[in-house]
């Protein structure tokens, strides 16, 4: 499918949270006299992975602890899963920071089995649920290393993997590979497309690289300097497909990436 790009609407939209996973509608946020927001519309469909990307600073990452419920908005609506409430959309949404915040005391499997620990589940129950995770996302044989002796990807492939295991039906993606070299990335990226299609959720994804963007979701958001507003919606040609790089070579993504970019300069202030 070849990409296409979407102006956003002039009018706010009312909410329709029953038939979305998540929905924002007439977003405005400021801290004191500092607009982050001005005015922002996203809708993502149960299952959909939505990205987000913006220049530095334009609020993206605030934008994501308003749909957790960390924040609440100065104006406009948010509803995950048909709940508007602060403390209803927390329960319902998983933050995943830049940073993978692994505890260095506990081991992989210990990081990991964090999350149904906080639901409730003993030590054993929660080590016994974050297990067979690991080998499947090729961390087999790696259940007692402690952070220091994992690799950065290996790192984050431990944080998403709690990130999983917290059983939420929205995952909230805040620059998971920005600390990444270059070939890292890529490889992360791929292995984050393989375990999205074998664990479907809905997810948001904040990236400052149009290309990751792109790769990984089906609709990719772009915003403009702050305060944030929508400047466009790019499609992706063919997200989370395989090899990656015969993906993000072909010339129907290389069109949608020119779209991102265009979308970006033209958003500039």
């Amino acid at each position: 499918m070849a990409a296409t790009i979407e102006a956003p609407d002039v009018e706010p939209r009312t909410l329709r949270a029953e038939n979305a996973a998540v929905e924002v509608a007439g977003l405005a946020h400021r801290f004191g006299e500092l607009e982050v927001i001005e005015r922002l519309d996203l809708e993502a469909a149960d299952g959909e992975v939505v990205g987000i990307v913006g220049p530095s600073g334009c609020g993206k990452s605030t934008l994501l602890e308003l749909i957790a419920g960390l924040l609440e908005p100065s104006a406009g609506s948010i509803a995950v899963g048909g709940r508007a409430g602060a403390e209803e959309r927390l329960a319902r949404c998983v933050y995943m920071p830049q940073r993978d915040l692994l505890l260095p005391w506990l081991t992989a499997l210990d990081n990991a089995a964090i999350a149904p620990r906080n639901r409730g589940a003993s030590r054993a129950d929660a080590r016994a649920e974050a297990a067979p995770l690991f080998e499947r996302f090729g961390l087999a044989g790696f259940e007692a290393a402690r952070p220091e002796e994992l690799s950065g990807g290996m790192r984050q492939r431990v944080a998403f993997l709690r990130t999983l295991l917290a059983r939420k039906p929205v995952l909230l993606l805040d620059e998971p590979f920005a600390s990444l070299d270059a070939i890292s990335r890529a490889e992360m990226q791929e292995w984050l497309a393989a375990a999205l299609a074998e664990q479907p959720a809905t997810a948001l994804l904040v990236t400052h690289d149009v290309e990751e963007a792109l790769y990984l979701c089906d609709r990719v958001l772009v915003l403009g300097a702050r305060p944030a507003t929508s400047r466009a919606t790019i499609v992706s040609p063919s997200p989370r497909a395989t090899p990656r790089l015969e993906v993000v070579t072909s010339p129907e993504f290389t069109r949608a990436r020119e779209l991102a970019l265009e979308a970006l300069a033209g958003g500039s202030r």
